[in-house]
């Protein structure tokens, strides 16, 4: 009988080389190749607009949120306090939002203390008035400074961007997909104010 010979442990070795080939070969073509998906994400955080490259905490839980997750959107910056005669815009605000969310409206909110110190509360008495008096469902930061030296980077660049720094609660600044202010309105324009959302149907349409 004939002396068996495995040619199997050859084979391997050949194909083995062979799949080795290929995937530098793959490699290769992959590095020339145009940029990917990959590449533009990475390209993401560049394309920021300076007016929302900043982190503000969370109302809620003071996690920091950076604002750049609402560029693209059209926005509507309100400061608010809890003790104020509009704080009663808090429904007119909520009833923007959720006519206007779909499209690309958000609505960010500011508590501030700066005006008749009417925002005195802490942030669990804030947050109690927002969501379960008022059902806001919008946006809400943790309170900070919103005039002056001292105001925070957003307020500070909406203030220089449009000469209008607030003057009292519920001042409200739109800002364009693009990040740039377009408008400000003082406190006592209600947020549905016919020139409010003359101003939110245009930069949405745009």
């Amino acid at each position: 009988m004939k002396p068996f010979h495995s040619v199997s442990a050859a084979r391997p070795d050949r194909r083995r080389l062979a799949w080795l080939s290929a995937l530098l070969l793959a490699a290769a073509v992959l590095s020339l190749a145009p940029p990917t998906a990959r590449s533009a994400d990475a390209a993401g955080p560049s394309a920021c607009p300076a007016l929302l490259d900043v982190s503000f905490p969370r109302l809620q839980d003071e996690a920091p949120q950076h604002l750049c997750q609402y560029r693209g959107k059209v926005l509507l910056v309100v400061n608010t306090a809890s003790y104020c005669g509009y704080t009663r815009q808090y429904e007119g605000l909520e009833r923007l939002y959720a006519r206007y969310r779909e499209r690309g409206l958000v609505v960010l909110a500011f508590p501030s203390n700066d005006f008749g110190q009417q925002e005195p509360g802490t942030k669990e008495q804030i947050a109690d008035l927002c969501f379960n008096t008022y059902g806001v469902k919008f946006p809400i930061f943790s309170k900070s400074v919103v005039k002056g030296e001292g105001a925070n980077p957003l307020f500070a660049a909406l203030a220089q961007a449009t000469g209008q720094p607030p003057k009292w609660n519920f001042h409200k600044y739109l800002v364009a997909r693009d990040g740039k202010p377009v408008a400000s309105f003082p406190s006592a324009v209600e947020p549905t104010d016919a020139r409010v959302i003359r101003e939110i149907e245009k930069l949405l349409a745009g």
